[in-house]
């Protein structure tokens, strides 16, 4: 492990790309990385919130922002090509891009299913086929990882679209680790808890639906952006090198108890 100046530097000059970089947990994520010492490529929807997120990192991240929806494949393709047309190389990836709905069963609008498995399943899909494939062709392996939640293991009430969504993403993640590791591309995902981002808001700063997730954890606190970065450099770092295929929970201990009351929302 490499330190310079009481800072860890393992991924020097190693390159980054994060999808839904712009904020939230993408955004910690390329924060941890950035740390130790990796360059970043940014890709998200709202080219305005990815410049903002550009200058909160360090200069010396050298971060390249690519303006584009995981939900089309020309912009996710564009995105990675970018990327290695850049830095002439590509050692990690995150996808974290992702987007919340609520409805019931009996009553879900198909456009809102639709749109809301497009940018969580489809788009995870997307982007780990281009990052793999460009791993493959520069034939130095690579590590990366998906962002699942707590959603794809325990029913939430109103959220169906989100919870099989993540569901699929967690099975993919097991899919493509096995189909990728001859490649010496590893392949894992997280799955948070509770953490108060743009997209979590509603439920992070509602009293009642708060207490409701923390009386669930055993260790009685929401996470934070940068509890999932630690855990994402950790699984992208050498340090993991013989782990692949694995669902990591960061939540809390959330997962070792039941899934929480969204119906408090509505009180």
């Amino acid at each position: 492990m490499r330190v310079k100046h009481g800072r860890m530097t393992d991924m020097q000059d190693r390159v980054a790309f994060i999808t839904g970089g712009g904020s939230g947990i993408g955004l910690g994520i390329a924060q941890a990385l950035a740390a130790r010492g990796a360059r970043l490529a940014l890709m998200g929807r709202d080219g305005d919130k990815l410049a903002r997120a550009a200058q909160a990192l360090p200069a010396a991240a050298a971060t390249l922002t690519v303006a584009g929806d995981v939900g089309s494949e020309a912009d996710v393709e564009r995105a990675v090509a970018a990327v290695v047309e850049r830095f002439g190389r590509l050692d990690y990836a995150v996808n974290a891009a992702g987007t919340g709905s609520a409805g019931g069963v009996h009553e879900q609008a198909f456009d809102t299913w639709s749109s809301t498995l497009r940018t969580n399943l489809d788009g995870t899909m997307l982007a780990l086929k281009h990052e793999s494939a460009a791993m493959m062709k520069l034939g130095k392996g690579g590590a990366i990882v998906n962002v699942s939640s707590i959603a794809g293991v325990l029913t939430h009430r109103m959220m169906s679209a989100y919870c099989v969504s993540k569901a699929g993403v967690e099975m993919l993640t097991r899919c493509a680790a096995d189909e990728l590791g001859e490649h010496k591309i590893r392949v894992n995902a997280l799955r948070p808890g509770l953490v108060p981002t743009d997209l979590a808001a509603a439920l992070a700063t509602n009293p009642l639906t708060r207490a409701n997730y923390e009386s669930l954890m055993p260790l009685g606190r929401l996470g934070t952006v940068e509890d999932i970065g630690q855990a994402a450099a950790f699984l992208l770092s050498d340090g993991a090198s013989w782990i692949t295929g694995q669902v990591f929970a960061v939540d809390g201990g959330h997962t070792l108890r039941g899934g929480p009351d969204i119906m408090l929302m509505f009180k």
